[in-house]
């Protein structure tokens, strides 16, 4: 196999120049023998709050526990439904389900991946719904003031999934206090990626904050006094330290994916057999991922792999369509625009410091890739 010439990740690259800030703040928490929230865990809340614009921030263990997290605190359980995208990864549906609820899956629009709409907007009127989740895929805002608006007609949470679209912007309003609260992922591929696992939830509801912060420290309200039957979901001050020093980058790194993600417009836009991703004029996406579309996925993959140019895949199965959901009787052609999206997308290289090079690279070798 030939040695990549474009990573499709380079978190080597990316870490080099906080390498000597985040040694010594690990340094510090060494010393210090307080490794569990402490002092740089309530700092990145703080900042990372700031930077939504949402009056909390609680930082968990991962993106999953997040959004598992938000649902317990709104009393969603068993015999409940929640509206869900069917492209996305399974951690959307996941938390749902690991309380209990059901989700109730809707389809995807063209172009971006993201919830459709009106589906979602329909699908309300089903029993028991009780929420719905827009997932801001990629990156990309979801269209949310119509999904708001309806839920807020039939009282229903709105949950935003927000694990690949941290700060991204819908109509000048950033992601994460949209809706009555957002989970957020901190894997180390994401755009702010932590040294393992990480996540945090956002909302500007007290009541709920507080809940929340209750069941991830074993319905703690104080030492060994449990109030609620909770879960140990904190985060550790090893990646707290290491995720507020990369919040000062984050909005560099933003423009970083941004430029990347225009330079491929310019020398993909006119070509024949690729399918760009759509750019909403109301939003300002972070791009976590650059996804094409094309004919002969396998093939165009196979070639650049020979080329040296790594791709990947996200996702090529829809919700409705795994193993795990199998009980919910949906059949292929149940969700068509997710799986015609789902054979033919293709992840190309996306971080904020590939250079004019490489992008041209990755461009060079799609073009070949999809030539008759």
């Amino acid at each position: 196999m030939t040695e990549n010439r474009v990573p499709f990740l380079d978190l080597a690259r990316h870490h080099a120049p906080i390498e000597a800030d985040v040694l010594n703040r690990w340094t510090q928490i060494l010393e210090s023998g307080a490794f569990v929230s402490g002092r740089h865990v309530a700092a990145f809340e703080r900042g990372f709050a700031d930077l939504h614009d949402t009056d909390h921030a609680i930082a968990v263990g991962n993106g999953t526990i997040a959004l598992e997290l938000i649902w317990r605190g709104l009393g969603v359980g068993s015999g409940d439904r929640v509206i869900v995208p069917v492209s996305t990864f399974i951690a959307s549906a996941e938390a749902i389900s690991n309380v209990g609820a059901t989700p109730l899956f809707v389809d995807c629009e063209p172009g971006t991946g993201n919830i459709d709409v009106g589906q979602a907007i329909a699908a309300m009127t089903e029993p028991n719904v009780v929420g719905v989740v827009p997932v801001h895929l990629y990156g990309q805002p979801a269209d949310m003031d119509p999904v708001v608006a309806a839920a807020a007609d039939r009282e229903l949470h709105v949950v935003e999934d927000a694990a690949q679209a941290h700060a991204a912007r819908y109509k000048e309003r950033s992601v994460g206090g949209l809706g009555i609260a957002a989970g957020f992922s901190f894997y180390p591929g994401k755009n702010l990626g932590a040294p393992g696992e990480g996540g945090a939830v956002t909302t500007n509801d007290d009541e709920l904050a507080e809940r929340i912060r209750l069941l991830a420290n074993h319905g703690e309200g104080r030492k060994y006094h449990s109030e609620v039957v909770g879960t140990n979901a904190r985060m550790m001050e090893l990646v707290a330290a290491m995720l507020d020093v990369k919040l000062a980058r984050l909005p560099e790194a933003s423009e970083g994916r941004r430029r990347v993600a225009a330079r491929y417009r310019s020398l993909l836009g006119d070509v024949e057999g690729v399918t760009l991703p759509v750019e909403h004029e109301w939003a300002t996406p972070v791009y976590h991922l650059f996804v094409v579309e094309v004919d002969n996925r396998q093939g165009v993959m196979d070639h650049l792999s020979a080329r040296g140019v790594a791709s990947g895949l996200h996702y090529p199965v829809p919700l409705h369509l795994q193993p795990a959901y199998s009980d919910l009787g949906h059949e292929p052609g149940a969700f068509p625009v997710a799986e015609q999206r789902a054979a033919r997308i293709l992840s190309l290289p996306m971080f904020p410091e590939m250079t004019d090079d490489e992008i041209e690279i990755v461009a060079e070798a799609l073009i070949e890739a999809v030539s008759p």
